[in-house]
């Protein structure tokens, strides 16, 4: 069983505005999956405020962090930047991934910035904001991150081995 965290970047969120749609719909399918999953983490979107939210998660040595939230065109959607801020390896094909199971639902599907990397012994996925976005992105990659995690931390992990 892995560790997991869950920090939704949203304005309104964060001001009490409007409540956490997505975060707990990602909270649960982490459950689900057999992460052992701790609050929700609600941030605003700013660049700095994203970035010590993850680092603090990485120094509790969480295996997986995911961002809902930040990843569109408005100009205040700085999560992936703030990703890529923190990480010190990048894992490009998660993102790829989930666009393209999401171009499969919606052509819109390429519009999404999500990144993902790893810190220390953390990986950290940026996922949308809609609930139902944040579910098909995630479900889109939930098996082969676990693969990952176990690679990531050290475990016994056979590349070449058929699921």
């Amino acid at each position: 069983m892995y560790t997991a965290q869950v920090i939704t970047v949203s304005d309104r969120s964060f001001r009490g505005e409007r409540p956490d749609g997505s975060g707990p719909v990602v909270r649960q399918l982490l459950e689900e999956a057999g992460y052992q999953v701790g609050e929700v983490v609600i941030v605003p979107d700013e660049q700095p405020l994203i970035e010590e939210a993850l680092i603090n998660a990485a120094g509790e040595d969480i295996a997986l962090i995911v961002t809902t939230g930040g990843t569109g065109f408005a100009p205040r959607d700085v999560t992936p930047e703030a990703t890529l801020a923190v990480c010190q390896r990048l894992t490009p094909g998660i993102p790829e991934a989930m666009r393209a199971a999401s171009m499969a639902i919606t052509p819109r599907g390429c519009l999404s910035r999500a990144s993902a990397g790893i810190r220390n012994r953390s990986l950290i996925i940026n996922l949308p904001g809609s609930p139902k976005a944040a579910r098909e992105n995630l479900e889109a990659v939930l098996d082969p991150i676990g693969h990952g995690l176990q690679m990531l931390r050290g475990g016994q992990a056979d590349c070449a081995a058929l699921l």
